[in-house]
This record gives structure tokens, C-alpha cells and sequence, in this order.
């Protein structure tokens, strides 16, 4: 009498599995590090640290009798800068992050005038239609009247999305 064996093959091999999953951990450690919450506290732990090693330079000079009230010096040090610190840390963090934002912004803007003002050099309707508006902002900055048109509102771009799309 014939008997099949039925062997379960796993369908992707171990090896794979486990370089994927640290792939996706690492990938997923870095886009944390580089969160304003992640580099705070990267930020925060080099100042704490660098506060203990001066602590610890400091206590290694007394005898050893005193070595129980050095340790908890040591971590009272610690902790204090860890609740001190944390706060302004996070703060120049997010400014740092907000500025670098800013420019990084301001730069893309400053290349894409550049590059509009490249094609207005070799294409002289685009250039006319700079000079219209920049004779069009002057003439209204000469009357007193705001150039800037006021945004859409909520609705309205709602009602454009819904008319975009068919809806």
C-alpha cells in the first residue's frame, strides 16, 4: 500500500526573512533617530552624558570611603540634568528643525525663480507676463490697494476637488 508524505516547504527562505526583518528594523530606528522627538533625545543623552563623565572626574579624586555617597551624587547629577535639560533641548531641536525647514524652502523657491527667470530669457511671452504682474503689483502698491487675493476658503477648494474628480 503506497503512503504520501506531505512535507511543509516554507515558501521563503529563513535567511531571507530575518535580513528583511532587521532591514525594517533598522530602517524603522532610523526614521525615529531623525524624528525632532528622536534627535531631542539623542541630544538630551550627550548632555547627560557628558555631565556625568565630569561628575565621575570629579568623584574619582575623593577616597573610598565616601564611595556609596559619590554614586548617589553621581545619579542625583544624573537625573537632575535629565529633568533640567530636557525641556530647552527639545525646544532648540524643533528650531533647529524649523529653520533648516525655512531654508530648505527658501532655497527650492530661490531655484525655481531662477529657472522661470532662465526660460523668461528665451521665451518672451513668459517674459511679458512677469513684467504684467510686476507692473500690475507696483501700480497697486502705488494706489494703497493689497495684491496679495485673499485664500479660498474650506468649501470652496472642496468644491473644486469634487468638480475635478467628477463627483
Amino acid at each position: 500500500m503506497t503512503s504520501f508524505v506531505h512535507v511543509a516547504q516554507p515558501s521563503e527562505h529563513p535567511g531571507i526573512a530575518r535580513a528583511d526583518h532587521a532591514v525594517e528594523s533598522i530602517t524603522k530606528g532610523v526614521r525615529h533617530a531623525m524624528s525632532a522627538r528622536g534627535t531631542a533625545s539623542l541630544l538630551l543623552a550627550a548632555i547627560v552624558s557628558a555631565l556625568l563623565v565630569a561628575a565621575n572626574q570629579v568623584i574619582d579624586t575623593w577616597t573610598e570611603g565616601h564611595l556609596l555617597v559619590a554614586w548617589i551624587a553621581l545619579w542625583t547629577i544624573g537625573f537632575a540634568g535629565l529633568a533640567l535639560a530636557a525641556g530647552p533641548v527639545r525646544a532648540a531641536v524643533n528650531q533647529t528643525r524649523a529653520s533648516a525647514r525655512g531654508w530648505a524652502t527658501a532655497r527650492r523657491a530661490a531655484a525655481q525663480d531662477e529657472a522661470l527667470w532662465q526660460v523668461a530669457l528665451s521665451d518672451a511671452r513668459v517674459m511679458a507676463d512677469i513684467s504684467r504682474a510686476m507692473s500690475h503689483e507696483a501700480a497697486s502698491d502705488v494706489l494703497g490697494r493689497p495684491t496679495v487675493t485673499p485664500a479660498p476658503t474650506a468649501t470652496a477648494a472642496a468644491s473644486r476637488y469634487e468638480w475635478g474628480r467628477g463627483l
